[in-house]
């Protein structure tokens, strides 16, 4: 193709085009865009291992709202950040009426999505039935997660905290409640 445009003209001209056509050509088997991202690996779940059931030393408070009636905790000893870039923790919630329920669950911040892994009854976890990623909605019921993404686990605009950084704020702002 670049002999038949380059044959339409002789002398300088033809060897500019003949240039031009090459170099377009070139071109075209390179990257599309000055701003092209290099191919992302498939995320992929680390294996689910269950923590101990939480004891009381080491749940941390941390408010949901201050018209919520019931007491929302985090155990610290099963907080983790997984290498798959999920923060998994054991969620402890106390009506005002005494009932305690315990999760066992996981927020992954790149997509503002939450998991349920399992459900504490008696002294055993049972794995979830519903265990699929749904998205974090920031609404009065199960508002919990929302603050635990926003305020703790997924700061806007950050990379995430290591698990130390994420305690101490969970920490620090339980001290102020």
């Amino acid at each position: 193709m670049s002999d038949k445009i380059c044959g339409l003209f002789r002398g300088r001209r033809g060897l500019a085009c003949c240039i031009l056509a090459l170099a377009l050509g070139a071109c075209s088997t390179e990257r599309k865009s000055l701003f092209e991202e290099e191919a992302v690996a498939e995320w992929k779940e680390l294996p689910l291992q269950l923590p101990a059931f939480p004891s009381s030393e080491n749940l941390i408070p941390f408010q949901v709202s201050a018209d919520a009636s019931a007491s929302f905790f985090i155990d610290e000893k099963s907080l983790s950040l997984g290498a798959d870039g999920i923060v998994r923790y054991t969620l402890v919630v106390k009506a005002a009426g005494g009932a305690e329920n315990l999760s066992y669950e996981g927020i992954r911040c790149a997509t503002a999505e939450r998991r349920l892994y399992a459900l504490g009854r008696g002294a055993e976890w049972v794995m979830s039935r519903n265990d699929a990623w749904q998205r974090i909605v920031d609404n009065a019921f199960n508002r919990q997660h929302a603050v635990l993404a926003k305020d703790f686990f997924c700061p806007p605009g950050s990379v995430l905290p290591d698990r130390d950084v994420i305690v101490r704020q969970l920490r620090n702002a339980a001290r102020f409640r």
